[in-house]
């Protein structure tokens, strides 16, 4: 079955191209041209990814953002301006897992699209569960516990998490972290990858201030290091 897309953009042109493009690659696609209408097509259709712009007239991208992430886990890549890079950031935190900036090739939107499910549906054929002293990853379920207790991470935090776990000792720079995260070359700020350390810190480190499980290599990126059981 062809996965559906929902497109959330009060810009008809940019609705129609990332529509026909979209439609012409195998997806069916619905669309909204405003926040609350889209908010109301998600939890009636479900769609299998959304593409969100950040400015809408009333409910802006990021209150639907919010809302979304609520009540579901559905991939959600964001539509900013370049000079939107706060806002950028923002959204990753509340949950995005991808964003791309205007004015973009539809074609780069297609690849974003594709990638983002490819990592999405392949979660579903991961088993595989990996423990680090108090840290516990279920890869197969995107669950990560520490000491037991249950820890809710963003689909964008675990993955950044699971990537490094993966490559344990090994320093990772921003750009390949961010690489490995989206699969397709990715023109991000460095920033958003230090957005996303700071959240996972804080919810997996007792003391975020002196992580024992990600650290800083300076200048350059991060590593992950602990003792695998």
């Amino acid at each position: 079955m062809n996965e559906t897309i929902l497109v959330v953009d009060d810009e008809p042109k940019i609705v129609q191209i990332a529509r026909d493009y979209l439609k012409g690659s195998g997806f069916k696609v619905l669309t909204s041209s405003n926040g609350k209408q889209a908010l109301a097509i998600a939890r009636q259709e479900h769609p299998d990814l959304i593409v969100l712009d950040l400015m809408l007239p009333g409910m802006d991208g990021l209150d639907v953002c919010r809302a979304i992430r609520r009540e579901s886990d559905v991939p959600i890549i964001m539509l900013t301006a370049r000079a939107e890079e706060a806002d950028q950031l923002i959204g990753l935190e509340l949950g995005a897992d991808d964003y791309i900036t205007k004015p973009f090739s539809p074609r780069a939107l297609v690849a974003r699209v594709r990638a983002l499910l490819r990592r999405t549906q392949g979660d579903l054929l991961q088993e595989e569960t990996l423990r680090f002293g108090e840290l516990e990853l279920d890869t197969r379920r995107k669950q990560v516990t520490v000491g037991g207790d249950p820890v809710h991470l963003t689909r964008s935090e675990f993955t950044l998490l699971e990537i490094m776990a993966k490559h344990l000792g090994q320093p990772l720079s921003r750009e390949q972290l961010l690489e490995h995260m989206h699969g397709v070359a990715f023109d991000g700020v460095d920033r958003s990858v230090d957005s996303h350390i700071k959240n996972l810190r804080r919810k997996i480190e007792s003391d975020p201030a002196d992580p024992v499980y990600i650290l800083t290599v300076y200048g350059f990126g991060y590593k992950f290091q602990g003792d695998p059981l």
